[in-house]
């Protein structure tokens, strides 16, 4: 890890100040050097809630200024607006300033319209998104949610082929793989035929789930850039707690809502030892965390340079003891594919 200025640095562009706080990873072996704490544009879109995008405009830019190299999005964020208002927010930014990763094969919220892995929607998808951001290429083009898929064989024989064309038209510099259960990863890595740069997986490198870290050696053996998202488990590891729409078992949703609560009769913020835990695990070359929030985007800034207090240090171990040991790396993995194919069928029956 590194606090030397990356390839992305632009003079008169940049916060000079700002950036030199700010530390890199070495990105597998895409010789891309990766800010720890990259921007997830999926809140641009109003996922979480709804957003002005005059603020949303302004986090892009401010997280630009300050260092933060990566923006990650996707069409199924906000059903393109994401993608829309990031474009308007990188208008006038030098294009050398950032790496930009998107997806394909997610789209609209409806089940029989949500996933497509064919190759032909794949293709169209990709110029879909270079008119919407506004931009010519993308760093690293890659495969949204391949759980999802009717089975890993249309990913491999498919979908990454095209993205292979995609990437030889010169619309892509990289390819990646994303989702949520880890296994797949290696399934798809030993059999693709198709070169892929990257994986992207969430809520599992963190307080309450880092199994991630047992995958790490095997990417590191393929030179593969881990792109990690959600240090808070999609709100799992903060005071105001999990979503109603959560995957996570009530179990794992009342441990980590103790462990909030532990916290907070201490006067500690779990968020941040969340921030913390994550952010202090080099091998995660970088952490996307997602905000439309400047006040937001400014704690998850200081998160990278603002190291813990003696209490933050001594209740982060006591958290992990009491709470998240006895989860023992506990997921959600089949949870929402099956509630996806449920209602597939019964949109079809």
């Amino acid at each position: 890890m590194s606090s030397k200025r990356p390839a992305t640095f632009v003079p008169g562009f940049h916060d000079e100040e700002l950036c030199s706080k700010m530390r890199y990873n070495t990105f597998g072996d895409t010789g891309l050097e990766v800010s720890v704490l990259s921007l997830g544009a999926s809140s641009l879109g109003s996922v979480f809630r709804s957003t002005k995008e005059e603020e949303s405009i302004e986090v892009v830019r401010k997280a630009l200024k300050s260092g933060i190299n990566v923006i990650d999005v996707a069409p199924w964020y906000g059903h393109g607006k994401a993608e829309t208002v990031l474009g308007k927010a990188l208008k006038g930014v030098p294009r050398e300033a950032y790496y930009l990763t998107t997806k394909v094969c997610r789209y609209l919220p409806e089940p029989d319209q949500m996933f497509d892995f064919s190759a032909e929607r794949t293709i169209k998808s990709v110029d879909e998104s270079l008119a919407r951001l506004g931009v010519d290429y993308i760093d690293i083009i890659q495969v949204h949610d391949m759980e999802f898929a009717d089975n890993l064989d249309i990913v491999i024989n498919e979908t990454l082929p095209a993205l292979q064309k995609v990437k030889e038209a010169g619309k892509a510099r990289m390819i990646g793989i994303t989702g949520y259960p880890l296994e797949n990863f290696k399934t798809v890595l030993e059999k693709s035929t198709v070169k892929i740069d990257s994986i992207l997986t969430y809520c599992r490198g963190s307080m309450n789930d880092n199994s991630l870290a047992e995958y790490v050696p095997y990417f590191q053996s393929k030179g593969i850039g881990i792109l990690n998202a959600s240090p808070i488990s999609m709100g799992l590891l903060s005071d105001r707690g999990a979503p109603s729409w959560h995957p996570a078992s009530q179990y794992i949703k009342d441990t980590c809502a103790a462990a909030a609560a532990y916290c907070k009769e201490r006067g500690v913020d779990i968020s941040r030892l969340a921030m913390d835990f994550t952010l202090s695990q080099p091998q995660y070359h970088s952490t996307l965390v997602s905000t439309a929030s400047l006040a937001n985007l400014q704690k998850n800034i200081d998160s990278v340079y603002t190291p813990l207090s003696d209490l933050e240090k001594k209740t982060q171990a006591e958290v992990m003891e009491k709470f998240m040991k006895p989860l023992n790396n506990k997921n959600w993995e089949g949870v929402e594919v099956a509630e996806y194919r449920a209602s597939l069928k019964s949109k079809s029956g």
